[in-house]
Order: structure tokens, then sequence, then C-alpha cells
């Protein structure tokens, strides 16, 4: 159950992670290029800490919490969505356009 729950804040962080990464190559903000490669860092330790959970899995929940706390949204960021619908925002699809 423990790698369940590891595995799952995984792909959550790696999903967050490929959507900043979406919206940064749509808009060019740098706050959400920040965000990416924070999540790339989150994603590294929730990974590690999932791995860990095999061997003793109060000490890997503890390094997968770690690593949803470095994936927290940190600084304020621009707003991309205007007129976007709920599934297009969840996909990271962005109103605004890159010059």
């Amino acid at each position: 159950m423990y790698l369940e729950i590891a595995m799952f804040a995984y792909f959550v962080v790696l999903f967050l992670t490929l959507r900043d990464i979406r919206i940064f190559k749509r808009t060019g903000y740098l706050s959400y290029r920040k965000g990416a490669l924070r999540g790339l860092a989150a994603s590294s330790l929730v990974l590690i800490g999932a791995v860990a959970v095999e061997a003793k899995p109060e000490l890997g929940l503890l390094i997968v919490l770690m690593g949803l706390f470095v994936n927290r949204k940190g600084t304020k960021r621009e707003k991309v969505f205007t007129s976007a619908g709920t599934l297009d925002r969840f996909l990271g699809k962005t109103d605004y356009r890159k010059k």
C-alpha cells in the first residue's frame, strides 16, 4: 500500500511538471520555467522516496513528503488562463502565446 501511495505522488508531481513545461513553451513566462525545474528536483526526490519505501516505509514516505514540499507553488505566477475551460486548465492549454 505504501508503494502505491508513493508512486501516485510521483505521477502527480510528474504531471504538474509536464504541465508547467507546456505552459512555459506556450507563453515564455519564466515563473513556469522555474516551476518546471523545481518539479524535476521534486520528482527525483519523490522517486528516491518511492524506492526507499521498500526497505523502510516510514522513511520512504517521509522522503516523498519532502519531495512534495519541494514542489510547492512558491512564487506568484502570471495569469495565463482567461477563458479556458476546466479540461484546458487541467492539461495546461493557455490562452496566451509567445510573441
